[in-house]
């Protein structure tokens, strides 16, 4: 693994042998190594270096190598911590991935590895610990960010505060919470765990925690005592945010050739091709926001130095922002961004070639005579039931929807589109699996149809169903497991199959002489598949069962085991018990089994075997950015997130989000498909998509965490969780017993959904009511318009989640006209202008709520500024109030 030489430092004997950091800072010119306990206490007078180890379970390791540079580190310190990190890359074999990072512009994953955050230190690292300070310096830190949160120390003073961050203000005894009053429910999440950090490692918990909101300060101790620090209270003067400054627009990517000498040398062309890279030479590749140095294979130790000094002069002279990132790549290492700024990056060899080795390995077993049952990737937790009715199956057929007997819904139909629900008990409570089979001959309308009619099924039952969307030929083992005994025929039952194929009996594969794949784990779990009548249908790794109206044929593979004929003699009765089959072994087949067969040909010996999960990747839509070293907690409840696990694809849907149909929620994951975001061409197009709501998390999607059911179940938005977490309390707030989930509009103008006049009792669509009486009886539903998601990451759907409420109009009633908000309209009688009360006032009004300014103004003046009743105000979304009082200078 190692290539140590007199180029590579000593430091590095033994590293990347575990899993975890390692980190070293540079100290009298030497690598000094940091221990553990010290981790994520970097000094601004120092350079760091950093080894991130991740042990995976097929392959080599990943590495990943980042040095931090201090904004008062020397040029001497700087250059020999990106000397080192090359020193260390060499080290472990030249298979890293290095990046350079400066303080307060870290990239996302290095912050991700010193969760909640990093605290930068003033001055100069020493091996020596300093004693304690006799007085307990108070000092004032600005928090940014609602995922990875970035701190830094301001000075202390009134100044420093804005309306648009978070601050916390450490003081001996207590620590304060500032929240800006422009600042999101999610940044003041991550401040608070800021908090929480300096309270158990400085303070080492013991110490007040108080948070002080924006604009509200009379009547609040805490608030008056936050403000005495800073000589008393004065209002903050409006700025405008950093972060609301439009970025420059990113020009085109400049591949440039850098020589043994340092030189740079511009390549002429329009477009990037990955023949253009040359294994002996090293290339910059300037993206403005983001530089990139590209090192070939055949490249020496120093080749690669001078490259790395040389993009660092390019960016000084060019006067480049400190926020432009720097990413050191290894010819063949080379990560999804940087793969896409060229022309039809080739994919990787190394998933087919681990398959490949794969295969040979169970049919060597298989040879032998054993199992190879061990080699499944499925790592399922069981889905436990004690219903016999647990599995119920409808078929979609133009806009009906029919609940098949016990004797068909075994049965299913490659032109036909089906929806399947599994009743399963989890964490003692009943809960259920949606799926939405999509046959591949199925024609586009009833497939729109069975989203639809799915999407009915889960707003009737409050969204505790998990929604799935598969495509024949894409299903989950869960899914097989269900039915244990499976059956798919080709041709179809629906109106529009057989309209567009002009056949009267489409059923083709209970009549007609016809294939049928068989597979399965166990008689738990066992199918029989209807292939092309042909011999290149046929496989030596498979069983098949071969039939017309005379005789029954059974094939048995060379490379099948004794598990695979035992399921092929169940599913053999299952089909039909009554007939007597001819057996015949690979290579001993008859001539009239090759005559039914259309002719003798060359197929398949192997089959094709399923991927392996390796590390899953976590996006949030809000932030278009992919989630490092995720925790449950990045399960953040005002945000939509995407979970890859190149299988499938999960669609997590928190109830404080603004996604309140998972028709919106398939949309979002369907669109994720096809655009392929890590540019690695593993993840197909038709992979299975889950939809799961917060709360309701089934157990093949929690085993991606360390999971606690407890934090799934808590109340509020996940400023008033963690808040409580800290204080030790339960939140306020309670989930609303109304559903989450909102049909579309158009959707249900369509099926005659409508809303009672009495809002306790809703009516949900027709295919709910009539079709799926096991979900109609005792549920509510919502036929409230949501607008639907327009785009994900840069180029598709997003969702604007900062702001979510799970306030819904379906709450509103005759009795209660502001749908269960409690507003108190008392206020009138302390009424003011509406010059009085606005934020930017020369004369403001004391004494009031700062944040409902509007409640003061009178029924009169608050009609004219709103244009609307106040009992009307109170029943839009907390979003929209917001933003129509930040319009009037109000919020």
């Amino acid at each position: 693994m190692f290539r140590l030489s007199k180029d590579i430092d000593s430091a590095f004997q033994g590293v990347g042998t575990k899993g975890g950091l390692e980190v070293w800072c540079i100290f009298n010119n030497q690598l000094i190594s940091i221990p553990k306990s010290s981790f994520g206490r970097f000094h601004s007078g120092n350079a760091y270096l950093l080894l991130s180890t991740a042990l995976r379970k097929i392959g080599s390791p990943q590495y990943d190598i980042h040095y931090w540079l201090g904004h008062d580190a020397t040029e001497v310190d700087s250059v020999l911590a990106s000397d080192k990190a090359l020193e260390l890359d060499a080290a472990l074999g030249c298979c890293t991935v290095q990046y350079r990072e400066v303080q307060g512009q870290e990239t996302e994953k290095f912050l991700s590895y010193f969760k909640p955050c990093i605290i930068p230190l003033e001055g100069k690292y020493s091996p020596q610990n300093g004693l304690a300070e006799e007085t307990y310096p108070v000092t004032l830190l600005m928090c940014k960010g609602d995922r990875a949160v970035r701190v830094k120390e301001v000075p202390f003073l009134r100044s420093s505060l804005n309306h648009d961050d978070v601050f916390v203000l450490d003081t001996a005894s207590k620590v304060f919470l500032f929240a800006g009053c422009n600042s999101s429910t999610q940044e003041k999440a991550k401040a608070l765990e800021v908090v929480e950090y300096i309270k158990d490692n400085k303070h080492a918990g013991r110490c007040q925690v108080a948070t002080i909101e924006d604009g509200k300060f009379l009547g609040d101790a805490d608030a008056g005592e936050f403000w005495t620090f800073f000589g008393g209270y004065a209002p903050i003067p409006k700025c405008s945010s950093s972060t609301n400054q439009e970025q420059t627009p990113t020009t085109c990517a400049k591949l440039l050739w850098i020589d043994t000498r340092g030189n740079l040398h511009p390549t002429e062309t329009s477009s990037l091709n990955k023949d253009m890279l040359e294994k002996d030479k090293c290339y910059m590749l300037d993206c403005d926001s983001e530089v990139f140095v590209w090192m070939g294979r055949n490249t020496s130790l120093t080749e690669r130095k001078t490259s790395i000094s040389s993009s660092e002069e390019f960016l000084r002279k060019e006067g480049r922002s400190t926020s432009t990132s720097l990413v050191l790549l290894t010819e063949g290492l080379e990560n999804a961004r940087f793969r896409s700024f060229f022309d039809e990056w080739p994919q990787t060899a190394e998933s087919s070639l681990y398959n490949e080795g794969r295969e040979k390995v169970a049919a060597m077993f298989k040879r032998k005579g054993y199992d190879v049952e061990e080699f499944s990737d499925e790592e399922d937790e069981p889905l436990y039931t004690n219903s016999r009715d647990a599995l119920k199956v409808w078929r979609v057929d133009g806009g009906d929807v029919s609940l098949l007997s016990i004797h068909d819904k075994a049965k299913l139909f490659s032109g036909d589109c089906y929806i399947v629900q599994y009743k399963y008990t989890y964490n003692e409570r009943n809960e259920y699996l949606l799926y939405v089979w999509i046959g591949c001959e199925s024609m586009e309308e009833d497939r729109a149809d069975a989203i639809s009619n799915a999407s009915a099924i889960v707003s009737s039952t409050k969204g505790e169903s998990v929604m799935c969307h598969i495509h024949q030929g894409n299903e989950p083992a869960r899914f097989y497991s269900m039915f244990q005994s499976l059956v798919v025929f080709k041709g179809g039952l629906s109106k529009r199959y057989k309209t567009t194929f002009l056949v009267e009996n489409a059923n083709e594969g209970e009549s007609k002489a016809s294939l049928f794949r068989v597979q399965g784990t166990s008689s738990r779990s066992m199918q029989a598949i209807q292939v092309d009548l042909a011999a290149t249908s046929l496989n030596s790794s498979y069983c098949y069962i071969l039939q017309n109206e005379a005789s029954v044929f059974t094939w048995i593979g060379k490379l099948t085991s004794e598990s695979d004929h035992d399921v092929l003699d169940r599913m053999l009765y299952f089909l039909d018990p009554s007939r007597q089959p001819m057996s015949t072994r690979e290579g001993s087949e008859p001539d009239t089994f090759w005559d039914l067969l259309g002719g003798k040909t060359e197929y398949p010996k192997e089959k094709e075997m399923r991927k392996q999960i390796e590390e899953p990747h976590l996006f949030t839509c809000s932030c278009n950015s992919e989630v490092y070293n995720f925790v449950q907690d990045d399960l953040t409840t005002e945000d939509v997130l995407l979970l890859d696990c190149q299988t499938e694809v999960y669609v997590w849907i928190g109830l404080n989000s603004n996604i309140k149909s998972k028709q919106q929620a398939l949309t979002l994951g369907l669109k994720f498909l096809e655009m392929d975001i890590l540019e690695e061409g593993l993840l197909p197009v038709r992979s299975p998509v889950y939809i799961v709501t917060e709360g309701h998390e089934p157990p093949f999607f929690t085993r991606f965490f360390d999971w606690v059911p407890e934090k799934a179940n808590m109340h509020g938005n996940s400023f008033e969780r963690k808040l409580a977490s800290l204080k030790g309390k339960e939140p306020v707030t309670k989930r609303s017993s109304g559903s989450p989930w909102r049909s579309d509009s158009k959707e249900n103008a369509s099926r005659g959904s409508r809303s009672r006049s009495n809002g306790s009792e809703r009516g949900v669509s027709s295919c709910s009511s009539e079709k799926f009486p096991s979900y109609s009886q005792g549920r509510e539903s919502n036929s409230d318009s949501t607008p639907l998601v327009k785009k994900l990451f840069s180029e598709s759907l997003s969702v604007d989640t900062n702001n979510g409420s799970t306030s819904s109009n379906s709450d509103i009633s005759k009795e209660n006209p502001l749908g269960g908000i409690k507003v108190d309209l008392s206020l009138e009688s302390l009424a003011y202008s509406y010059e009085q009360l606005r934020v930017d006032s020369p004369e403001p009004v004391t004494n009031i709520d700062a944040t409902r300014r509007e409640a003061y103004l009178t029924e009169k003046e608050f009609e004219e500024r709103f244009e609307m009743t106040k009992p009307k105000f109170y029943t839009l979304p907390k979003w929209k109030q917001n933003k129509l009082k930040m319009s009037l200078r109000l919020f």
